[in-house]
């Protein structure tokens, strides 16, 4: 595996925890035109902005990204870039106020799962996706609330499979084999007989068990995560993937693997040091993992034991445009540019080598089949599911803190943990909605 590639790759890379400090949101304004408009070209040629301005918000790991493209686009609209550099969630906590007083970018990236919620609260420009195929039904989901587009899909994140090469010849294809390696001694671990660490997973944090509870049939909320009143997580499907991963917290791994706050350090440290196996974890993950000296392989998650496939949240950013700009047609010519397969192959080639949510280029990554991370993180996100971006979304997070642990630590059977964290879920809805 490229190292250099793999430090590029973190540059772009948002955290999963910092993702779930932001989640959620939640307003209406009527549209001009809907995702099925006619919208398919994917140049801005023949617009004309003379003498306009587009104001442009991003993280600093994007600056010379919006350098390479930004000519281009001034060449083909006539309008002149601006380009503001401010942490993301910065610009976005800002906008309810900097808004209105005029004080916003036209222009910024957000995380999926804070679009819908922006978007409905009156704070984003409604969107027409381009119809050139460069977008499928769950890169449209991510953007989309009440059937209204808020932003253009950028790039995409999801769960993977590292493993040691120098352990594992192939990456397993099966739990079954993951169960299968903790019978081998190289993986006891030492101090806590008949426990091992041939695969670990970070499941006492929601975030990650979810790929667990999804591929086994449970879910967040029903209708694709737009309705509350419907929450699966007690669902018997969603208690039979509790009770698994209860057995690995109870017959398999060590003690530590149930502290939820160190826990995910615990996993890290026993990758980076040659001693586990196989771990799931996300692509920021990457370059810590190369940069330990073990020899890494990256794969998509193995089939759970009923069949299916591990069905993770789906995670990345979009672009979006603020409701407050005083053009958002020049914005969205700019959303339409940026994200077309020329701009999104070389943000992925030459600038951050994150996975663009462009179609045509995900298609050219599996093609050329010679970046493993890239190709799991496609697979990978292919059969997972989108994060609810209702605002309910954010009672979530609250009531399946503990879900994992107390049914791991044999305080409540995975039944009642389940039970009791739908209870709460629904009472904290109920009460703040």
């Amino acid at each position: 595996m490229d190292q250099k590639r793999f430090k590029k790759y973190l540059m772009g890379v948002v955290s999963a925890s910092a993702l779930l400090l932001a989640a959620c949101g939640g307003g209406e304004e009527e549209a001009a035109e809907s995702s099925s408009g006619t919208n398919d070209s994917t140049e801005t040629s023949g617009s004309n902005f003379d003498g306009e301005t587009l104001k442009i918000s991003i993280d600093p790991m994007y600056s010379e990204f919006i350098e390479g493209i930004s000519d281009s686009f001034e060449e083909e609209t006539g309008a002149t870039i601006e380009v503001e550099e401010k942490d993301m969630f910065e610009t976005l906590e800002a906008l309810p106020l900097d808004g209105p007083a005029g004080l916003s970018p036209d222009v910024m990236l957000a995380p999926y799962d804070r679009i819908g919620g922006l978007g409905q609260q009156g704070h984003l420009a409604e969107y027409t996706l381009p119809d050139d195929g460069r977008y499928d039904d769950i890169d449209e989901q991510q953007v989309t609330m009440k059937d209204k587009i808020y932003g253009a899909p950028f790039v995409i994140e999801s769960m993977v499979l590292y493993y040691n090469t120098d352990l594992l010849e192939k990456a397993p294809e099966t739990f079954e084999e993951l169960e299968a390696l903790t019978e081998d001694e190289q993986y006891a671990y030492e101090g806590e007989a008949g426990k091992s660490v041939a695969f670990l997973a970070n499941w006492v944090d929601f975030y990650n068990s979810y790929g667990l509870l999804n591929g086994f049939g449970g879910y967040v909320f029903g209708a694709d995560g737009t309705d509350p009143s419907d929450i699966g997580l007690n669902k018997p499907e969603a208690i039979e993937g509790i009770q698994y991963a209860t057995d690995w917290f109870q017959n398999t791994w060590p003690k530590g693997m149930l502290d939820v706050t160190t826990a995910g350090n615990f996993i890290d440290e026993q990758f980076t040091t040659g001693t586990a196996g196989a771990v799931i974890n996300g692509p920021w993950a990457a370059s810590n993992y190369m940069e330990s000296g073990v020899n890494v392989g990256v794969a998509t998650v193995p089939t759970l034991p009923n069949g299916e496939e591990y069905q993770p949240f789906a995670g990345g950013k979009g672009w979006v445009v603020s409701q407050y700009s005083e053009n958002p047609e020049l914005g969205q010519a700019f959303l339409d540019f940026a994200t077309n397969e020329e701009n999104m192959e070389a943000l992925y080639s030459e600038y951050t080598n994150e996975v663009p949510a462009n179609q045509m280029v995900r298609q050219t990554i599996i093609d050329a089949d010679d970046d493993e991370l890239a190709m799991a993180v496609v697979n990978q996100y292919n059969v997972s599911s989108p994060m609810p971006n209702i605002p309910e979304m954010a009672e979530v997070w609250v009531g399946a803190e503990t879900m994992m642990f107390d049914a791991g630590s044999g305080n409540k059977t995975p039944e009642e943990s389940a039970n009791d964290t739908v209870k709460v879920i629904e009472q904290n809805i109920e009460q703040k909605y």
